[in-house]
């Protein structure tokens, strides 16, 4: 599984050669550098370290001060770790968006936009408590029964209930790669992603 770091950067569409009209993402991937090369002699596994997005040393801790210097590399705000690379890299090595090809299919995980304590129908697509007749004035929104009787006099957990909604990590897979702008650091990918407007997301082959 090798992969790269990248902002999200908004949506847009393109055509394809069929006259379709495809909605479509644009992300800011990379440049990235490795910052660390994990080995299963040292660390019980096998992975490399990638840096993205240049962060001021004020702002940087010293612990990571001397990890970012043992690899000769500026500081960086985000760091991940892939699995696997086809080939191999060395300390200080650059991965840029040159490492997708237009036409292949990626997985990009980001973190979706936070939305705060939302009703059961708004976070879980609920119908609503019937119409708006029958003696009832107040329940329009609302969850309905969510317990039995005197057994089990309790809630069972998992209960779809309103609650806080958004800021997870979401996994969006199997998006084609439409466009690939080397000189700009960009590539298009069709669909939408998680996450705001300048979030960072990860692309993974």
């Amino acid at each position: 599984m090798s992969g790269i770091i990248g902002k999200k950067v908004g949506m847009t569409s393109l055509f394809n050669a069929d006259g379709k009209n495809i909605p479509c993402t644009v992300i800011e991937a990379g440049p990235c550098v490795v910052t660390q090369i994990r080995t299963v002699e040292k660390d019980g596994y096998s992975a490399i370290q990638l840096g993205y997005d240049d962060a001021k040393e004020k702002n940087t801790s010293a612990p990571l001060k001397g990890h970012f210097a043992k690899a000769g590399v500026t500081p960086k705000r985000k760091l991940v770790e892939f699995k696997t690379f086809q080939d191999e890299k060395q300390l200080g090595d650059t991965i840029d968006v040159t490492l997708f090809a237009e036409g292949e299919y990626v997985d990009v995980v980001g973190t979706s936009k936070g939305k705060g304590f939302q009703g059961v129908m708004k976070r879980h697509g609920f119908g609503g408590v019937g119409g708006a007749t029958h003696g009832q004035h107040n329940r329009l929104r609302a969850p309905g029964s969510i317990g039995a009787a005197s057994w089990p006099s309790r809630v069972f957990k998992g209960m779809r209930m309103a609650g806080r909604m958004g800021g997870d990590r979401v996994k969006v897979q199997n998006l084609q790669v439409l466009k690939v702008y080397a000189d700009k650091n960009l590539i298009v990918v069709s669909g939408s992603i998680p996450g705001a407007k300048g979030s960072y997301v990860i692309l993974d082959k």
